[in-house]
């Protein structure tokens, strides 16, 4: 089942919604500043490309504070902005009875695209 659910993701704009993160990425990988962010990009199209199936949780170790702070970052320079996006998709979807395990799984990302890190997915 979740198969078929990653197949139909991927037609209906998973891929492209991957596509955007591997980009964003690669931009942020250029900077040394921003290797860190532009991998949690990659972290974040690996699930978008397949969120059926996955759970997220969080990463083993401590968090300090710099965790924390990379996370306002994050927040502040566009996290906020791709979670109001799931949030408007999940919603959208939900109306449908078909869209429901769609937007699940854009309630899924609004967590993790908001504040990636400290998060770890399985």
């Amino acid at each position: 089942m979740n198969l078929i659910g990653n197949i139909i993701w991927l037609i209906c704009g998973g891929l492209i919604s991957a596509v955007g993160y591997l980009v964003g990425g690669i931009v942020l990988c250029v900077t040394i500043i921003g290797i860190p962010f532009g991998l949690q990009c990659f972290k974040l199209a690996g699930l978008v490309l397949m969120p059926f199936g996955r759970k997220i949780g969080y990463g083993s170790g401590s968090f300090g504070c710099l965790t924390v702070f990379a996370n306002i970052i994050w927040l502040v320079c566009g996290g906020l902005l791709t979670a109001l996006n799931h949030i408007f998709w999940g919603i959208l979807l939900a109306i449908t009875i078909i869209g429901i395990p769609f937007a699940r799984q854009h309630f899924k990302l609004v967590e993790v695209s908001m504040m990636p890190f400290g998060k770890r997915i399985d």
